[in-house]
């Protein structure tokens, strides 16, 4: 947690001392409380993933609106060429809708992309695998049968 507020914290603090110098009286709390609010909400454990902070959760969020869902095309044999990208609108699902109606807001409708569906690239990828649990019993029966040895 020490770590990452103090690489916020230059991050922060460094960009604004070269876009504005010094800070004054007035802008002191500009300069040194956001670093500290964002490391310490950050440094929590996410409520949606307990194995995961919540700076991550945000980079991951961030990461996703930015670049988008990149499919996995044959086992990630072939990267997925940009017209397979998911777009900002479907991304963003209803709340797009709701964004553009804000006054003010018509002018991102380009920005968002198009609203058509996008053809399929193949065929569907079945998922009806069945999964199956055995017991030691029965474990133990099918290596009789076939004569391998535990390793």
């Amino acid at each position: 947690m020490l770590v990452t507020g103090v690489v916020v914290y230059v991050l922060w603090t460094g960009s604004l001392l070269m876009m504005f110098g010094l800070p004054s009286q007035l802008t002191f709390t500009l300069y040194f409380a956001p670093p500290a609010v964002i490391t310490y909400y950050g440094a929590q454990r996410s409520r949606r993933n307990e194995r995961r902070w919540n700076l991550t959760q945000w980079a991951l969020w961030v990461r996703y609106m930015t670049l988008g869902h990149r499919p996995v095309i044959n086992g990630g044999r072939r990267a997925a060429e940009r017209h397979e990208w998911m777009p900002l609108r479907a991304r963003l699902g209803e709340r797009a809708e709701a964004f553009v109606e804000l006054p003010g807001m018509g002018a991102f409708e380009n920005a968002l992309g198009k609203d058509a569906p996008r053809p399929t690239a193949g065929r569907a990828v079945p998922f009806d695998s069945k999964t199956r649990l055995y017991g030691p019993d029965a474990v133990y029966r099918a290596r009789k049968r076939t004569g391998s040895k535990p390793q």
